[in-house]
């Protein structure tokens, strides 16, 4: 049983880091792209028009999003909330098997 559960425990670990990997990867990526793209916008017209900001800010929500699940930021659907609603759901059915063999 123990053994079982530090597999577990070494799963979800690693899971966690890929999801961390993934995350830095994407922001490596931003912070190359958005650094060219203004370097870009500066040698056209010397930021008289910051157009590269369009694809900042509309890259930079997307980052946001990818930070909040790899840090698992969520106000609303904590770790909490999950291992709550499965053993919730777990309960029921367990009950409702019961209730088929009475």
């Amino acid at each position: 049983m123990k053994n079982f559960e530090e597999q577990k425990r070494y799963e979800r670990a690693k899971d966690r880091v890929e999801e961390l990997k993934k995350f830095y990867n994407n922001l490596i990526s931003y912070i190359i792209v958005i650094g060219f793209l203004a370097g870009l916008n500066y040698y056209q017209n010397e930021w008289r028009y910051a157009w590269f900001l369009w694809a900042a800010f509309g890259w930079g929500i997307g980052i946001a999003f990818h930070a909040a699940k790899a840090y698992r930021i969520n106000p609303i659907f904590d770790k909490d909330w999950e291992e709550r609603k499965i053993r919730k759901y777990m309960d029921e059915e367990q009950d409702d098997q019961k209730q088929l063999w009475e």
